[in-house]
């Protein structure tokens, strides 16, 4: 019979008091840490899963990171839209003052004021975010537009602003300073007044005429170039009768000329005197008329041909005029070499909000670029510019009527008018952006938190239970270790000692 060593069965123990103390360990690690397992193998089939509610909470990550950038540079473009806005509305303030008063310069404090506003805008334009320029749609590393100086004044052979004007005055003035219309000499009885060409843009160009003349015909306009004609016919006009001329202005608005017959011999303004004859009444009129037409020139013409040349100058390609300025009857694309292009970001999205877009959610995108081009800063810019790069001379008498009709279109301008985008509409598309991108965050915050609990009940213990398990262990692994200690003494003489005592 073979009798088994005590030694031999304290293997047991010992093995099971080492398994105690690994179970210990890793409970204690748990409860530090409150993870599972160290690794995804410790969580044995449920690992699968884990890495999939991980690799989403990191996509939600990545798209909040994406809502935070794109946020700050909304916020920034905002910030600069509201400025510019600021600007147009003070400058459009300024415009209504009546007062004219021109300094060495040649210009008012509004207009002073104006260039001012003109130069904050270019440089608000050129605002830098985190990731480039903020107005250069997906020319992030280029310049929104050019300098204020160059704008203005040219840049050596590049011809600014300030010469663009000078050369559409000239073409819409004409030589003669009738705004590109012919008058000739009263014929017999008869009066008449045509445009000097059926295609060119310059000058002002006959809307309509009306007539209470007595006896009198008028035709047109008609023909081409179009022409009006008034004959007086066989007898004179009576005391009080009119004939108003209606033209239409380069920047699209229109000047009534309103002429008025009478008997005194010293007409005074927009009158003619009844002659002895209907020829006689014919030349007297047609000198009111070409007085009538060259105050309009020097007035409301100019003005309107500034702000005409100010839309040229900020089109794109820029628009300038073909030839000699005074007989001039067309206008040309504008190239680098020869005329400043105010804009130098990039043009070649569809839209200006399409040119920068991010992805905001496995479905979500959206659109938050800007151009310094669009429609509604181009129409402040321009507008502010064309005030700011005008000049009058104070012996001109003339001048303050050309700068109060100036000041009104700047006006007009700056209101925002129908059909025309203005900055609150770039404002609103940008604040769609901003709608997505809130509801975006708050969509990932939901599911986020639903993702971290689903990890968490795989991932993670509970401290109570954990607690518990280690002091059980703790038991009984005390009661192993006591065990083991006594068994490990035990030996024949003292197993036989009690027997033989």
């Amino acid at each position: 019979m073979t009798i088994s060593g005590i030694q031999s069965n304290l293997a047991p123990l010992m093995q099971s008091v080492q398994d105690i103390n690994k179970q210990l360990d890793d409970l204690n690690r748990q409860l530090g840490s409150g993870q599972k397992a160290d690794t995804y193998a410790g969580l044995g089939s449920q690992s699968g899963v884990t890495v999939a509610l991980n690799a989403q909470l990191s996509a939600l990550s990545s798209y909040d990171a994406t809502i935070t950038n794109v946020g700050t540079t909304v916020s920034l473009q905002q910030l600069v839209l509201q400025q510019i806005s600021t600007l147009g509305n003070t400058a459009q303030t300024a415009a209504m003052q009546p007062s004219f008063a021109v300094d060495s310069t040649g210009q008012t404090t509004a207009q002073k004021t104006a260039e001012n506003q003109f130069e904050q805008i270019i440089s608000l334009l050129n605002t830098q975010g985190a990731n480039g320029y903020l107005f250069s749609g997906s020319g992030l590393s280029q310049a929104s537009v050019d300098t204020a100086d160059h704008i203005m004044n040219g840049n050596g052979a590049q011809a600014g602003l300030k010469q663009v004007i000078a050369e559409r005055n000239q073409a819409d003035l004409g030589a003669s300073g009738l705004g590109r219309l012919v008058i000739p000499s009263a014929s017999g009885s008869s009066v008449s007044v045509s445009e000097d060409s059926a295609t060119s843009p310059f000058g002002l160009k006959l809307a309509s005429v009306s007539s209470s003349l007595t006896g009198a015909t008028v035709t047109g306009p008609s023909g081409s170039p179009a022409g009006i004609t008034v004959a007086l016919g066989a007898t004179n006009p009576n005391n009080g009768d009119s004939v108003s001329f209606t033209f239409s202005l380069p920047d699209g608005t229109t000047q009534t000329l309103k002429l008025q017959a009478t008997t005194s011999t010293t007409a005074g303004a927009n009158q003619f005197t009844i002659g002895a004859t209907p020829a006689a009444t014919a030349v007297n009129l047609q000198a009111a008329l070409t007085v009538g037409v060259s105050q309009i020139g020097a007035t409301s013409l100019t003005a309107a041909s500034t702000m005409a040349a100010s839309s040229n100058f900020f089109d794109d390609p820029p628009q300038r005029v073909s030839g000699s300025p005074a007989t001039a009857t067309s206008l040309v694309n504008g190239t680098t070499a020869n005329t400043v292009f105010w804009y130098t970001g990039d043009d070649s999205s569809s839209s200006a909000r399409s040119s920068q877009t991010a992805r905001i959610d496995p479905n979500t995108s959206v659109s938050y670029g800007t151009q310094a081009n669009e429609q509604g800063i181009q129409q402040v810019l321009q507008s502010v510019a064309a005030l700011a790069a005008t000049t009058y001379s104070a012996s001109n008498p003339n001048a303050s009527a050309s700068y109060t009709a100036l000041n009104s279109r700047v006006y007009t301008a700056l209101g925002a008018p129908a059909g025309v985008q203005n900055i609150t509409d770039i404002e609103a598309g940008l604040a769609n952006a901003q709608t997505s991108m809130a509801a975006a965050t708050s969509q990932h915050a939901q599911t986020s938190n639903s993702l971290t609990n689903m990890l968490q009940s795989i991932e993670g213990v509970d401290p109570n239970q954990v607690g518990a398990q280690i002091l059980s262990l703790q038991t009984s692994l005390s009661a192993s270790l006591s065990v083991t200690a006594r068994m490990a003494q035990l030996n024949l003489l003292t197993y036989l000692s009690p027997v033989s005592g």
